[in-house]
């Protein structure tokens, strides 16, 4: 097991302060994408507070239906209150055209239509599951976040990913080594018209890599070009697959695919900035 998989007092002692937060917090909704950190997060506030741990998930079509169907599933294994709501970024006034502050347009819609569904319910928090690491890329987000008063346990805690991954493993969480996702509007470049045909493009196209066997990936769309990005280590995997990949990409509509010399990386397309 490697370091970062041990779970130390000092991790021992995050979760408890986590969980004495989250009962202080009383009722809680959860913003549930199904990634690594909401999971963990969505799990604990359930053991704390049972039945008054409410998820909410939002389908659009940044949102590959994969993770939709996890999201389902999780909350049906654990017997945990889910509701659905719809939130088409595209919908929002200047979303398509990507600006810098994209992803601030999208949370404010998003934690708006939540508030509005735990006011109604009479819950008393909404939290969301952004972690210590989100603090050093640019995430305009958290502003939203910010603003709307939504609560952020996890970088409360000062928990990392590998914290959570960690706790994940020994909780028996399935998600303890699922890739890092962001959604689907995050693979364009700033400025470029964010459309639904280009965002299940590239969702095939990521589709198809994660069913290849791929493990940490993305596909960043550049007009009709596509730019893999994977890590270091499934090179050579890449190339093996290469006709293949090729020919599936162009028929999802892209006209030319490339490979990234330099990896996957978090938040490749802030580089520009």
């Amino acid at each position: 097991m490697s370091e970062e998989m041990i779970v130390t007092k000092e991790l021992r002692d995050k979760l408890h302060q986590l969980k004495d937060y989250i009962k202080e917090l009383g009722s809680v909704v959860v913003a549930f994408s199904s990634g690594v950190d909401s999971t963990f997060l969505l799990k604990i506030v359930h053991d704390v507070l049972g039945d008054q741990c409410m998820a909410v998930t939002a389908m659009s079509c940044s949102f590959p239906k994969r993770e939709l169907d996890e999201a389902k599933a999780f909350c049906e294994k654990e017997g945990i209150c889910h509701r659905i709501v719809e939130s088409e970024e595209l919908e929002i006034e200047g979303f398509c055209q990507n600006p810098k502050n994209r992803c601030y347009l999208c949370k404010k819609e998003l934690f708006q239509k939540i508030g509005k569904i735990a006011k109604e319910e009479g819950f008393a928090a909404v939290v969301e599951g952004s972690n210590m690491d989100d603090n050093g890329d640019y995430r305009p987000g958290l502003q939203a976040v910010a603003e709307l008063g939504v609560k952020s346990p996890l970088r409360h805690c000062n928990l990392y990913k590998a914290d959570i991954r960690a706790l994940s493993r020994e909780m028996g969480l399935p998600t303890w080594e699922k890739q890092s996702f962001a959604c689907l509007s995050s693979r364009f470049v700033y400025g470029e018209t964010i459309s639904k045909e280009k965002l299940g493009m590239v969702d095939q196209a990521e589709q198809l890599l994660l069913d290849l066997g791929f493990h940490q990936l993305r596909v960043r769309i550049h007009g009709k070009m596509a730019r893999i990005e994977v890590m270091p280590e499934e090179f050579q995997k890449l190339l093996e697959n290469r006709e293949q990949i090729v020919a599936k990409l162009k028929e999802y509509g892209f006209t030319y695919v490339t490979m990234d010399l330099q990896g996957y990386r978090m938040g490749s397309m802030n580089e520009t900035l």
